[in-house]
């Protein structure tokens, strides 16, 4: 095979028909940056990741009982459960039971 073939015609047999147009500065299109444009976020998203804990909170042994939720910027569910307890130690609840803890 003492043939020379051009890098046009290795490009051709490496990928097939689907040739990239040439470049007429001369310059090899290997050796330029792609430029990537950022995909456009939704800003009433958040950022970052939630976990929303719901509990059953008392203030009395066996009293009336209501539904706390606390949403948790965290990835850890112990972490989000430790912060749903500190609010409701703040809010002079003594008793409490973790329901759920689901990713929102």
């Amino acid at each position: 095979m003492s043939e020379t073939l051009s890098e046009e015609d290795m490009r051709q047999a490496l990928f097939g028909g689907a040739a990239q147009p040439r470049c007429d500065s001369g310059v090899s299109q290997l050796h330029t940056k792609p430029t990537l444009s950022p995909a456009p976020r939704s800003s009433s998203r958040s950022l970052s990741s939630r976990l929303r804990v719901t509990m059953r909170v008392a203030k009395v042994y066996e009293g009336p009982e209501e539904l706390l939720i606390h949403d948790a910027n965290t990835l850890s569910t112990l972490m989000a459960e430790a912060e749903a307890k500190a609010v409701a130690k703040k809010k002079k609840f003594r008793y409490f039971d973790v329901v759920s803890v689901v990713p929102v």
